[in-house]
């Protein structure tokens, strides 16, 4: 029996998706459980799985169109509709006798002119395919043999055909034009191509991420403070215990959780900075839920680190990696991306000494993390004498809702986070 494939529900409180792009084509066999398309929500973008086992019937939503969630989007068979016309003889069918016996019904058919009829090949006649294809073959000179059909048995349609002209006469193209200059290898981005002049739709995750950012700023009285960190001693400690650190517990050291810890123990001393407003109450939260913003070549994205004050260090770094690799994969789920009470980001991995980032509401506020960069730095011995030393430093930046907190409690925060990350002395593990 035919399964239907619809839009899912990725949430309680989604109703609506996009589909963004199939990955797979009717005619194509699809595994269950195997990536079948990707959509985009007001939460997530995901990879959808198939429902079941089969071949792709039938695809009734187009990518780009949005659909309400349960709406059946395509259609998976076992395949029989496709051998069943496979199958189909060529012959006219057999006919019933009065005396009971079956004869082949005549059907005159018109003779066709020695001009216009092309005899067959011994090959196009071993060819799975139809009538209709294997004329469509001939009036383009092809040898039907050649062409790879993904029907079963390797039945060719025509399809099949046309994508074989095209791609000959692209290798045609291709084989007549001048040897390109040698081109300056492409600096990644993260944005799509874009071709000049050229007018192209926002995404659905864009237009969303348009959305919150002018939400947030005509919400939170936005205001920041800066604070330069000497980092020395962590990036020495990593730098040493890195490698066997993957090789015990199978997971690479990051930076990242060190100001993620370091960001828990300023949270629980200063429980403002880690509440949300809701109307003229201040909701003051049991639990850091860590916001860690993830950036994609489609766009950003916040999934949350759960409980967080309740892991060690190896569970924030287990779970920091887990959530960056499912947002990379497209594997979060609605709940990933819910229930921040703080959030961190990470300007500084693609080259910025720091920045200023809009808060992710319903938070009242956001840590910025700035590059790490090697500075000429005046230290002070433990005699009171002063030096100058290389030093790793970073500067970290705090956007805060000025509605709710207020500055000194902002720089009370962020010192007690500069005095944590300089003085490290917790167990890495």
């Amino acid at each position: 029996m035919p399964t239907d494939v619809v839009m899912p529900q990725m949430g309680e409180s989604i109703f609506e998706g996009t589909i963004t792009k199939w990955l797979k084509k009717p005619g194509d066999k699809i595994q269950r459980d195997e990536a079948l398309f990707e959509i985009s929500t007001d939460k997530i973008d995901a990879e959808i799985p198939a429902p079941a086992s089969g071949v792709l019937q039938e695809i009734k939503v187009s990518e780009g169109d949005t659909v309400q969630v349960n709406t059946v989007v395509g259609v998976i068979g076992d395949g029989a509709i496709a051998a069943a016309d496979a199958s189909t003889p060529d012959e006219p069918p057999a006919v019933a006798l009065p005396d009971g016996a079956l004869a082949k019904k005549e059907v005159q058919r018109p003779r066709p002119t020695p001009e216009a009829r092309v005899p067959e090949t011994d090959e196009e006649s071993d060819v799975r395919s139809s009538p209709l294809v294997r004329k469509l073959a001939r009036e383009r000179n092809i040898d039907p043999a050649k062409v790879t059909g993904p029907g079963p048995g390797g039945r060719v349609t025509k399809r099949d055909v046309l994508d074989f002209v095209e791609r000959r006469t692209a290798a045609s193209t291709a084989a007549q034009a001048p040897a390109p200059a040698p081109r300056q290898p492409a600096v990644p981005s993260l944005a799509p191509i874009a071709i000049p002049g050229e007018l192209v739709p926002m995404s659905n995750m864009r237009k969303i991420i348009a959305q919150r950012m002018i939400e947030s700023r005509r919400t939170s009285a936005h205001v920041h403070c800066m604070f330069e960190v000497d980092i020395t001693r962590i990036v020495n400690l990593r730098n040493k215990l890195k490698n066997g650190f993957e090789q015990r517990h199978g997971v690479h050291l990051t930076i990242m959780p060190f100001f993620v810890r370091a960001a828990i123990i300023a949270l629980q001393q200063f429980p403002t900075v880690n509440s949300s407003l809701e109307g003229d109450s201040i909701r003051y939260h049991g639990h850091v839920n860590a916001g860690i913003a993830v950036a994609l070549d489609w766009g950003l994205i916040v999934p949350v680190l759960k409980s967080a004050d309740e892991l060690n260090f190896l569970g924030l770094q287990r779970g920091i990696t887990d959530l960056g690799g499912r947002s990379r994969s497209k594997k979060l789920t609605p709940a990933d991306v819910e229930g921040a009470t703080f959030t961190i980001t990470n300007p500084g991995q693609f080259g910025a000494v720091f920045g200023l980032p809009i808060i992710n509401q319903p938070n009242l506020a956001v840590l910025g993390v700035g590059g790490i960069t090697k500075q000429p730095t005046v230290v002070t011995d433990k005699d009171g004498a002063d030096s100058i030393a290389i030093r790793s430093v970073v500067h970290l930046t705090l956007g805060y809702d000025h509605r709710v907190i207020d500055g000194a409690e902002a720089n009370q925060f962020m010192d007690l986070i500069k005095k944590r990350l300089e003085n490290w002395s917790e167990e890495v593990g």
